[in-house]
């Protein structure tokens, strides 16, 4: 599976693992990924150690899902993105407006 979800007890802290393609074939499973986790403040990490290729669409759904965070108080830290795939980030300037580690 190209997604996976990892959350701590409270919630705080939602992990959305992507590996391989992260592309418009994913997004319904990324928001199902989020969309439930309504607790305030939560940190939603975005592993894309394992990611492989990003477009434009990945780029939409990661506003989205920082859209989502912003409303219940919460943040975006997108972590270990490939050389590519940071590239990509860079370029679209998303390193503005997300924390990206790694």
């Amino acid at each position: 599976m190209a997604i996976s979800v990892q959350s701590n007890s409270d919630a705080k802290k939602v992990t959305i693992n992507i590996s391989q393609q992260f592309d418009y074939s994913l997004h319904q499973s990324f928001r199902d990924a989020y969309r439930n986790t309504n607790q305030t403040g939560t940190t939603y990490t975005l592993n894309l150690s394992q990611a492989t290729y990003m477009d434009s669409s990945a780029l939409g759904m990661i506003l989205l899902l920082k859209e989502h965070a912003e409303k219940l108080g919460g943040r975006v830290v997108i972590e270990k993105p490939n050389e590519s795939v940071r590239k990509i980030l860079t370029i679209a300037n998303f390193d503005q407006f997300v924390t990206i580690e790694g």
